[in-house]
């Protein structure tokens, strides 16, 4: 069994990046520089942003970290936004989710420059994704791809089921698996809240994704022998026991379904590390794309 490592993945992506960096830099070039927008201090987000920001750190790109109180209301917010789109030394903008109840997470996500947006949310770059044209992949799902490539695990012609429908997760991996790209070409099955026979179908995966965000639900007696597994589950549950006072589960019960499987990601550090990976490799092509604008 294969243990698809993300930190050993994302580290060849950060490394390449970092070399076409110190390149820029050689030629007297400015770095590729990412602005992250944090309203409020929810704990997870303020690590997943300051993951963030250490990587930009470690890959030579400069980064903004802009602070919002939680109370911001939605024009100020959006105030912001604009001020970063207008502004040329930005080359990537992302606002952390999830925001506070007063502001439209939609209208945000519209409100980015769609040439900014490396997030690849908007539905500019949505729409892109869907006609095969080239755009900012959202992040995890890239990542994932990047995965796939760098652990050369065979795509082509295989049954891929996708637990989850998100825009963020679920939706733009079903689309890239089932693409004419060197890591897709694969029959997709989408799974969800109303498919009645959610066993049945995982039964008969050779890649299974699951994304639905319930720990431990996908168990060995849903996995055929040799699948490939895909976890981008991340839940803080509850245990008195570890030193934090919680444990970060995925939503594939793994030490079960590692038996039977022929490659699985491992919770933390698998998808993860990877979608900081995608994110990276978005900001650089936003930086080119602009260059060359």
């Amino acid at each position: 069994m294969l243990v698809l490592d993300g930190k050993i993945a994302a580290a060849a992506v950060k490394e390449s990046l970092k070399i076409k960096t110190a390149q820029l830099a050689a030629e007297g070039k400015r770095k590729p520089h990412l602005a992250a927008i944090l309203v409020g201090n929810n704990g997870a987000s303020e690590t997943y942003v300051a993951s963030k920001v250490k990587n930009c750190e470690e890959t030579g790109f400069a980064s903004t970290l802009i602070r919002l109180a939680d109370t911001i209301d939605e024009a100020s917010l959006l105030s912001t936004i604009h001020e970063l789109n207008s502004n040329p030394s930005i080359d990537g903008i992302l606002v952390q989710l999830p925001l506070p109840k007063q502001i439209s997470e939609q209208k945000v996500i519209e409100a980015i420059d769609p040439l900014k947006d490396v997030d690849g949310f908007h539905p500019i770059n949505v729409g892109k994704l869907v006609q095969g044209l080239s755009t900012f992949i959202p992040a995890t799902p890239y990542g994932i791809m990047l995965m796939l490539e760098h652990y050369k695990i065979e795509t082509k012609g295989k049954h891929a089921i996708v637990i989850g429908r998100s825009n963020i997760v679920g939706r733009p991996m079903s689309i890239l698996l089932s693409s004419n790209l060197k890591q897709g070409n694969c029959t997709v099955t989408i799974c969800h809240s109303h498919t009645p026979n959610l066993k049945e179908l995982c039964l008969q995966a050779d890649i299974i994704v699951a994304a639905l965000g319930r720990p431990g639900f996908v168990t060995a007696d849903m996995v055929k022998p040799g699948a490939v597994i895909i976890d981008v589950g991340i839940t803080r549950v509850d245990d008195s026991t570890a030193k934090k006072g919680f444990r970060i589960k995925g939503d594939v019960a793994y030490e079960e379904v590692a038996t039977k499987a022929s490659a699985i990601t491992p919770v933390p550090g698998g998808v993860g590390l990877m979608t900081i990976a995608g994110l990276l490799k978005n900001t650089m092509q936003a930086y080119e794309q602009r260059a060359d604008s």
